[in-house]
């Protein structure tokens, strides 16, 4: 049997990855959190195979909750559900170790397929993203200047995304606002802009943003 966690921060999401996974024998739901703060303190209780982690979630997020699971709990299989199927964010997460990176737009039956894949311990990509990917590697004249930023650059970038201060994400990242002040100045400085809204503006143009919140 494999034990999915599923995290959304949407509950009709939930329930309905939920209703969609009950379907099949193999598979078994442990329990749904909204945050990737509850995806991290259920994973020592709940002991699941798999967690089905969509990325844009408030507070700390997905793209830090699967690099901290990862960390704390490296046999754990993660399997990312984004609407976000191009730009640096599928790139960056794979680098950080994830199994699986599944678009929103996938067929029930294909989240089905990529849950038992990962938790075999094969990779899995949704074909959309997969072909972004491909299209994008190698290519100067396509690829994101977003792809210079470092993990935990990526990780300040989406936490600033989210409008939030740089002390909010001092404490998301249990580290100091100076700490983030100096991770800001490394952010601006690779992408060549100045201030927040040219930051805003620079996501939305290579896919870190979806105007669906996903």
């Amino acid at each position: 049997m494999i034990k999915v966690l599923i995290a959304d921060d949407h509950e009709l999401v939930r329930s309905g990855i939920e209703y969609i996974l009950a379907s099949d024998r193999e598979i078994e739901v442990v329990g749904t959190v909204a945050s990737g703060e509850e995806a991290l303190e259920q994973i020592a209780s709940l002991a699941p195979n798999v967690v089905l982690m969509d990325i844009n979630m408030p507070g700390m997020g997905g793209l830090q909750a699967c690099h901290e699971i990862k960390s704390r709990h490296p046999s754990v299989r993660l399997l990312v559900l984004s609407v976000l199927n191009d730009g640096p964010l599928p790139r960056h997460l794979l680098e950080a170790g994830i199994e699986g990176y599944l678009s929103k737009h996938s067929q029930p039956q294909e989240m089905i397929s990529a849950i038992k894949a990962v938790s075999r311990g094969e990779s899995y990509l949704s074909n959309d993203v997969a072909c972004n990917l491909a299209l994008t590697s190698g290519s100067d004249r396509t690829r994101s200047p977003l792809d210079a930023l470092s993990q935990r650059e990526m990780e300040v970038t989406m936490l600033t995304l989210q409008g939030l201060s740089i002390q909010s994400i001092a404490k998301i990242l249990g580290v100091s606002p100076k700490t983030v002040c100096t991770y800001r100045y490394r952010i601006f400085e690779k992408l060549n802009i100045s201030n927040d809204v040219e930051l805003t503006r620079l996501a939305a143009k290579y896919g870190l943003l979806n105007n669906n919140d996903g």
